[in-house]
């Protein structure tokens, strides 16, 4: 991002220093248990959204039915385990474009049972639990019936999991019950702990934040049909702004993209604005230069002196949803705060 408080930090970069490497490199032979030939041992067992997953053996078949789940993958290495990828919502990053150049996309967008069957799965990883409907992929009960067990991301379950999980522990929980049951827990904890370190910089960076003095922000993801969406409680970005000494200026709206009015954004007057840069998805007011635009022309928020200093900060909007990602809008966050005056 570039600063006027834009960063501009490359994708690529920011992967590498958040414990990101290239997936392409190496087969599944790398990435088993010790000792291990490839694809042989127990699977393990774990439990995801509160349905127990017992594997005899690795999966050889997957089927990631999300981007996100898709590059998680990738960054444990198991491409060659992987039988198909669905629901692309943007480019997929430099260091894991040879890797997924190899596996079968079985749907552009949201599979369907029929394109999932096709693909002939042995294990079948959502990020998101909307993904197992009737209408979709199926219900994760229909895919038990076939014999196909079924993960969802522990950050898309808050009533299974237990209080007090931040959703960045829950994000590294599924990196490491995915590799119990790919034998890959070593690079699994690897990048678990490396993302764990990652936040703790992120948090460290902003510590001159004064508990009185917390900076509010608002996380502005769309513009659909003129209206914001915004960050509200329960997403990601309030638990960005709490390791970064900020206030999600909506933490009192229980939903994680609420739509809401831009009155209510200027009612709220935040001290300074997240903008998600969605431009390759391609919808109407999707790019980041878009939204500035309707900010800028907009009677009331053109107003506000976060619009008016530009006191905005641009990041991948696909970053404000949990992912291997994530902790890369996390460090523009908290070096966005720095370049505004918000932390030493």
């Amino acid at each position: 991002m570039r600063n006027t408080a834009r960063l501009g930090i490359a994708l690529t970069l920011a992967l590498a220093t958040a414990g990101c490497s290239t997936a392409g490199g190496g087969g599944s032979a790398a990435h088993t248990r010790p000792g291990a030939a490839p694809g042989a041992g127990p699977g393990g067992s774990v439990t995801s959204c509160g349905r127990q997953v017992s594997l005899a053996g690795p999966p050889r078949r997957t089927v990631a039915l999300d981007q996100s789940s898709t590059e998680t993958l990738l960054e444990l290495g198991l491409q060659d385990r992987m039988a198909g990828t669905a629901n692309l919502k943007t480019k997929i990053p430099a260091p894991y474009e040879a890797a997924y150049a190899k596996i079968p996309v079985i749907a552009p967008k949201i599979a369907t049972g029929e394109q999932l069957r096709a693909a002939t799965p042995d294990f079948v990883v959502a990020g998101s639990a909307d993904l197992y409907t009737a209408d979709r992929a199926g219900t994760r009960e229909e895919l038990d019936a076939l014999k196909v067990p079924t993960f969802v991301s522990a950050v898309d379950c808050p009533q299974h999991n237990p209080p007090g999980r931040t959703p960045f522990e829950l994000l590294f929980s599924d990196y490491e019950n995915l590799g119990t049951l790919f034998g890959a827990e070593e690079r699994a904890g690897k990048l678990a702990a490396d993302q764990r370190a990652a936040v703790a910089r992120a948090g460290a960076a902003t510590s001159g934040v004064r508990s009185g003095d917390r900076p509010t922000v608002v996380y502005l993801y769309s513009v659909f049909n003129g209206m914001p969406y915004v960050a509200g409680r329960t997403g990601l970005p309030s638990e960005m702004s709490r390791i970064v000494g900020a206030e999600n200026a909506f933490d009192d709206v229980q939903e994680d993209w609420p739509e809401v009015s831009w009155e209510e954004v200027a009612r709220r007057d935040p001290d300074f604005i997240v903008i998600g840069d969605l431009s390759e998805r391609g919808r109407p007011g999707d790019s980041a230069a878009e939204k500035r635009a309707t900010m800028k022309a907009h009677p009331v928020i053109s107003r506000l002196a976060a619009v008016r200093d530009d006191k905005i900060l641009e990041v991948p909007g696909i970053e404000l949803d949990p992912s291997v990602r994530s902790v890369h809008a996390l460090e523009l966050l908290a070096q966005g705060m720095k370049d505004l005056g918000h932390a030493r």
